[in-house]
């Protein structure tokens, strides 16, 4: 998986002969959905070009702290770009830039970024064999991790010098997988199985109409991908809906009807950890589906309806130790009808919205929800439906974790 999606990655490229793969870095990094911006050492340029290293990131390569040369030019501010990282990459680390790293030295924009920098910063080693085994270097990646860096360790292979041993910087995408596992094992849910319904749910009249609602399964996606984000492992059960979801950890199954969502939802319900029924199932259906479309002959239409099964209920019957989570839309007595349908339905958990709540519901950017436990209603303020999400996480990891 990729927990690098939506990070901003700053990457620091000091000057070694291992500079060459920074283009490939770069690369790999906004392949897994991450932003980049570049800080050079000025020494680095003999080796990889700033013009290479801006193609590939979108973004400008920052060197100086101002352009050289230009007299009217803008002040590269090293603090703004240590604020703007969500992690900080230095590769390749040269034995000189690692030295003045753990002693404190700055004579360069990227020593100024590095100690500016509030994120958790990664260092790739590269240097000939003997440089690598020296035990003044030894001290330094001690240090430098006792400082609470992060160290990917060099490969063994052929040198620049033509000697074959250790001081190889790792491979580009071996850097990318380093740091993916390394998010990945500091992430609550880390080994927690989600399953989340999202969307509407659509009840055939006849081969072209159907009885449905107007959920598009935003707020269902956006719990899923904060899920992820998390490190779960996530099956979205999802209806009919336009939105698309790519994230490594999401494995969406596309439903349309109520009865398809509950088959689905019995499938994996078992092996979740976390079960949040975000969908707007269709409470009824036709009792018969017309085999062919039905002609508009008469003024008035009677169409018989049956309940649909209620999939929320069902995994609340049999649930065991998963933590189960509802939605509520309702438009009078919010709360109260919200906890009947907790206590009801055998739910840890409710989340409330009500359409009274300008910004709220269907078709909507945002959401404003009540979280509503046996013991507690927390109400929170209109947000978008991405932030929303994290606060539904958030008060839902105070029981799973």
């Amino acid at each position: 998986m990729s927990t690098l999606r939506g990070k901003n990655v700053l990457l620091g490229v000091t000057a070694g002969i291992a500079a060459y793969k920074s283009a490939s870095l770069v690369r790999e990094f906004v392949k897994a959905g991450a932003s980049v911006q570049v800080v050079m050492t000025p020494a680095a340029k003999d080796f990889v070009t700033p013009l290479t290293l801006s193609t590939l990131s979108k973004n400008p390569v920052h060197s100086y702290f101002t352009e050289e040369g230009d007299e009217n030019a803008i002040w590269t501010n090293h603090v703004e770009l240590g604020l703007w990282a969500d992690l900080m990459v230095i590769a390749p680390a040269t034995a000189n830039t690692m030295s003045k790293m753990a002693n404190g030295a700055c004579d360069n924009l990227l020593l100024a970024t590095y100690l500016s920098a509030k994120c958790p910063v990664y260092f790739a080693p590269a240097m000939d064999l003997d440089m690598y085994k020296h035990p003044s270097t030894s001290s330094t990646f001690n240090k430098l991790q006792s400082f609470g860096n992060i160290m990917i360790p060099a490969t063994s292979g052929e040198l620049a010098s033509g000697l074959v041993g250790q001081g190889r910087m790792a491979e580009p995408e071996d850097i990318v997988m380093f740091i993916n596992d390394h998010i990945l094992s500091d992430l609550p849910l880390k080994g927690k199985r989600v399953l989340i319904t999202a969307g509407p749910t659509y009840e055939a009249i006849d081969p072209v109409r159907f009885i449905g609602n107007h959920s598009s399964g935003k707020m269902g996606v956006e719990l899923a991908l904060a899920a992820a984000g998390l490190g779960a492992k996530v099956d979205l059960i999802l209806g009919p809906s336009a939105l698309k979801v790519h994230h490594e950890s999401v494995t969406v199954h596309n439903v349309i009807c109520a009865q398809e969502m509950y088959d689905a939802a019995h499938q994996f319900f078992g092996d979740a950890d976390v079960a949040i029924a975000a969908a707007a199932v269709a409470d009824y259906r036709p009792a018969a589906i017309a085999d062919q479309k039905i002609k508009k002959n008469d003024s008035k239409m009677q169409i018989d309806l049956v309940k649909t099964q209620d999939i929320l209920a069902s995994m609340g019957a049999i649930k065991k130790d998963q933590f189960l989570v509802g939605f509520a839309l309702e438009t009078e007595n919010e709360v109260e009808n919200a906890k009947k349908k907790l206590n009801k339905k055998n739910l840890d958990a409710i989340v409330l919205n009500s359409l009274n709540d300008k910004g709220a519901g269907f078709k909507t950017k945002t959401n404003k929800i009540t979280f509503i436990t046996k013991d507690s209603v927390q109400p929170y303020d209109l947000k978008s439906k991405k932030e929303v999400a994290v606060d539904v996480w958030n008060a839902i990891m105070k029981f799973v974790i």
